[in-house]
């Protein structure tokens, strides 16, 4: 192959363009032209390119074709297929082209259609259908699959390195080709995963709909078939990079951090929707810590205050303002908030950054930021401070929220794969009274706090609250008596009259004598043990009240 080819050189080689978004086009054609290329468009791109000055032969041109049923079909055609899928070593495909009368192609350049733009701005099922490429999928794949002798390109942000290689000489080109071919066929499987994703979405909502008509008419709903739905044979989930990480949860790993397109479609808020005002980078264990801590402080109404530390809440409160969230989220555990996160559902005030800027954090995560928190805070670079993309006046917790994506967790050459826990209001009004004595009014308000907070701790979970404030808390230990030690322990004198919320049942009653001999007054759990008529006694036996809601929350 001659390269460095000047503009004034017969030209030699093809180009086969056909785009949607045409940022940068003109330059690349230009680019391409310079270099001994003949250009040839899909209609739409060739009328571009010519508006722009350049020479283009439009692909109906080739075909002796105009486009048909309404655009659906410009490009599926055997000449033009043909002439990208011919091995040019081979004499007998040589030959076919030439009985045809075509060139073959050396480079393809697709943009599909905007599908996953226009699944985001919540377009109609006929407007999505139409944005599904199907000319331009057959295309990238074809170019793909002869990227021995075919460079394909599906990204302007490759124009650079496509240039750059050919200049280099043959083997940057081959290596090019290779890198991009991969590139293609994860391009066109993020295509054909995001638009299953996107279908699947409706077809759930349609469902939902059905559903709500069927307990109207006193039906039940297709149970198997809404599993199906959500856990088909066969999955591929749309993922696209965000950014890279500096590494993993360890100096040693890679990784990097990736976005799914519902998170952006559902409504609520999730971490990607968060942007960095300000400080490093966020890390891996950033990542999980801050998501941790945006989950459990929008389940609040309230003003609230949460800090987290290596996916744990430390220290949660509630309060009538934010800084008064902060100060009692802040005391109920002084040690461990060093270089954790915190999160707040309230704007950070002027006030609250000032009482915060002597206290090490790695990252802060609020709806909005006043301005002389900003100024504040613009002192203490290694602040990372977090807000949604869009001011809010208050982060709290969205239908869309619980539904939003799946929960995966690698298993080694597996993936489990579950809908998103969730801690649901109504847990505890309707939990059932199993004690002689029912809560008290300040005991019910404890124990909804508990409820919401424990669902976010590591099994075994163990959480002692009292007026809208953690005491102590016991995470991941191995036996559910060892959390709750851990949490009274924390919690010491403040435990006499204060609540404990357990994640799942007590297996035994020791767990509720501890809690009864330091002065819980009442307890809520999922219930559901073989013993819980002996853990029921037990509370009894302490004058302690015990609900149950019939729900765990395992956080493993």
């Amino acid at each position: 192959m001659s390269q460095n080819v000047s503009q004034n050189t017969k030209q030699s080689y093809r180009a086969f363009l056909s785009v949607s978004d045409k940022t940068g086009l003109v330059s690349f054609a230009q680019e391409l032209v310079k270099r001994g290329f003949e250009l040839v468009a899909s209609s739409g791109t060739a009328r571009y390119l010519q508006e722009n000055g350049l020479s283009v032969q439009s692909a109906d041109e080739i075909t002796g074709f105009r486009e048909l049923i309404g655009g659906r079909v410009k490009t599926l055609h055997p000449l033009l297929h043909a002439a990208i899928l011919a091995r040019q070593d081979d004499a007998g495909d040589m030959a076919d082209l030439q009985s045809l009368g075509v060139m073959p192609f050396q480079l393809v350049m697709v943009g599909l259609y905007p599908f996953e733009a226009v699944a985001e701005s919540g377009a109609d099922m006929d407007t999505l259908i139409e944005n599904i490429d199907i000319g331009g999928v057959a295309l990238i794949r074809g170019a793909a699959k002869n990227a021995r002798d075919v460079c394909v390109v599906t990204d302007s942000g490759d124009f650079k390195a496509v240039l750059r290689a050919w200049d280099e000489g043959a083997e940057a080109w081959s290596r090019l080709k290779q890198r991009l071919q991969l590139k293609a066929f994860r391009t066109t499987a993020y295509y054909d995963a995001l638009i299953a994703e996107t279908l699947a979405r409706r077809l759930e909502r349609l469902s939902d709909q059905e559903k709500g008509q069927e307990a109207t008419q006193g039906r039940e709903g297709d149970a198997e078939g809404r599993l199906e739905q959500l856990f088909p044979e066969k999955i591929v989930i749309p993922l696209q990079r965000k950014e890279r990480l500096r590494y993993g949860e360890n100096p040693h790993q890679a990784a990097a951090y990736y976005r799914h397109p519902r998170a952006l479609t559902a409504g609520g808020e999730t971490l990607v929707d968060f942007m960095l005002l300000q400080g490093k980078p966020l890390s891996y264990n950033n990542i999980q810590d801050a998501e941790s801590a945006l989950m459990l402080v929008k389940r609040f109404r309230e003003p609230a205050a949460v800090v987290i530390k290596h996916m744990n809440p430390c220290g949660v409160a509630v309060a009538e303002s934010i800084e008064a969230a902060f100060q009692k989220a802040f005391d109920a555990d002084p040690v461990s908030i060093f270089g954790g996160i915190v999160a707040l559902n309230r704007p950070m005030t002027g006030a609250l950054a000032q009482a915060l800027k002597d206290v090490f954090l790695e990252v802060i995560i609020a709806p909005d930021m006043a301005e002389e928190a900003r100024m504040i805070f613009a002192s203490k670079k290694n602040v990372r401070l977090l807000v949604p993309k869009t001011k809010r006046a208050a982060l709290l917790q969205s239908e869309a929220d619980v539904s939003a994506f799946f929960e995966l967790t690698s298993m080694g050459g597996g993936v489990l794969l579950q809908t998103p826990d969730h801690v649901d209001e109504e847990e505890i009004n309707t939990a059932r009274v199993v004690s002689k004595r029912a809560p008290t009014e300040e005991e019910w308000q404890a124990l909804h706090f508990a409820w919401k907070v424990v669902a976010s701790v590591k099994s075994n979970a163990i959480v002692v609250a009292k007026d809208g404030q953690t005491l102590g808390i016991g995470a991941g230990q191995m036996n559910r008596v060892g959390s709750v030690r851990i949490a009274l322990d924390a919690a010491g004198e403040k435990a006499k009259g204060a609540v404990l919320a357990s994640d799942a049942f007590f297996p035994m009653p020791d767990s509720i004598e501890l809690a009864g001999m330091a002065g819980i007054s009442a307890i809520v759990h999922p219930g559901g043990s073989i013993r819980d008529e002996a853990v029921i006694r037990a509370a009894d036996a302490y004058d302690m009240a015990m609900i149950l809601t019939g729900r765990r929350h395992f956080r493993h």
